[in-house]
């Protein structure tokens, strides 16, 4: 009965909050992340599992520095020395939108590295492929939807068909790989894909365009007996009580503040052919997000009330805390921002997001009108004027940029 450890989302490179560290000149979040992924390494090697499957998304985008590079390297190599078969499938974030360009996980298959499997295009994996591992996986890594489309021979058209198409297609596809798989041995299916149905954490605010979503029967085929995903943060089982087991593990450290309530897990799974018992493992000293709204309507006491908002001393040890707090723009003189800032001084972070209330109307300079300006310097004046924070602003801009560069190529992100 082979024992997989099944993890995703890693993301090691997310250093948007917080300072470096002295010693090893690196972000103190991208320590975070690494503490969790050394945790799942250290687990497959002491348990010796059969099989570490990776199911995408190692970095936050698709050129990752080369610092980060090493870091993650290192941990992949000690499961190679180990002897650990060892399975990764590209994410979407580790994807480049521009068609035959490597992406950030080829390092592995170019220097051949033993005992890991670099999954880039959708591939059926025999005991053969798996160091003779007496298992089979149907491995669907992310492909962007043009990149869906040229694999499965599809012209274009309107947008739904194509989605029905694209569905049919992948179903005709593990239909013939589960045609041809030995019915003796368990199959595993990896994808690095949304399942309709599936609940999103933080991310799903940065999921823009149309995510082609998998069917629910595609996955919970009882021919299959392990469906190892990645590409939502959110933990979950989408088949619970029932064979096979559906299992996104989420990211493994919290990403953002969309994520502020969601506990980190990775996963062993036992499968059998028919019977897949799967064990939750807490991750632990994963930094807590702590996320508080504060609505301030009249002038009456303004610092008091919005000082006992805040969170006990022990519990912003170490805490990234946003403080979001509303009011009419005519109380502004009142809110002493020196004050919060000293009363959040236990906090790892403290983002303060200050929101006047007043009516908002995006104006253009005089004498200039909306065809003089481009997508991206009307999403920045509109999200001026909605008081979006400048943390916000960039990343929300980053994204759009992304999203506008790579325009036809049916390359989302998320």
């Amino acid at each position: 009965m082979p024992t997989i450890l099944h993890f995703a989302d890693a993301h090691i490179d997310m250093a948007n909050y917080g300072r470096h560290d002295p010693q090893s000149g690196l972000p103190l979040r991208v320590l975070d992340f690494l503490k969790s992924l050394d945790a799942i390494v250290d687990t497959a090697i002491a348990e010796r599992v059969d099989l570490v499957l990776f199911a995408g998304d190692a970095y936050k985008d698709r050129n990752p520095a080369p610092t980060y590079q090493r870091e993650w390297g290192k941990r992949i190599m000690r499961l190679s020395r180990a002897g650990i078969p060892t399975l990764l499938l590209v994410g979407n974030h580790d994807l480049s939108p521009a068609m035959g360009r490597a992406h950030a996980l080829d390092p592995f298959t170019t220097l051949e590295v033993p005992h890991v499997h670099v999954i880039d295009r959708p591939s059926f994996l025999g005991p053969e492929q798996l160091d003779g591992l007496g298992l089979q996986v149907l491995a669907l890594p992310w492909i962007g939807r043009s990149g869906l489309m040229a694999n499965l021979n599809l012209a274009a058209g309107q947008s739904g068909q194509v989605n029905d198409l694209i569905q049919g297609r992948l179903g005709e596809l593990i239909q013939s790989w589960l045609e041809e798989a030995d019915p003796g041995l368990p199959v595993v299916l990896a994808a690095h894909a949304t399942v309709q149905g599936a609940q999103y954490g933080g991310e799903r605010m940065v999921m823009l365009g149309s995510d082609l979503a998998l069917a629910p029967a595609l996955v919970r085929n009882p021919r299959l007996d392990y469906v190892a995903l990645g590409h939502i943060h959110k933990a979950q089982n989408l088949n619970p009580d029932a064979h096979p087991p559906v299992i996104y593990p989420g990211s493994i450290e919290r990403v953002d503040f969309g994520e502020v309530a969601d506990e980190k897990f990775f996963v062993l799974a036992q499968v059998e052919r028919g019977k897949t018992t799967v064990e939750w493992r807490k991750l632990s000293g994963v930094r807590p997000f702590i996320d508080i709204k504060h609505l301030i309507k009249d002038a009456n006491q303004v610092m008091e009330q919005t000082l006992a908002v805040f969170p006990s001393t022990s519990r912003l040890e170490g805490a990234i805390f946003r403080l979001v707090i509303e009011y009419p723009r005519e109380l502004e003189p009142l809110i002493d921002e020196s004050a919060l800032r000293q009363a959040a001084e236990n906090a790892f972070e403290f983002h303060l997001v200050k929101r006047p209330q007043s009516e908002t109307r995006v104006r253009l300079p005089e004498g200039h009108g909306l065809s003089e300006l481009n997508p991206v310097e009307l999403l920045d004046r509109y999200w001026a004027a909605s008081h979006v924070d400048s943390e916000e602003q960039a990343a929300l801009r980053k994204l759009a940029e992304d999203v506008i560069s790579s325009a036809g190529q049916g390359v989302l992100l998320n």
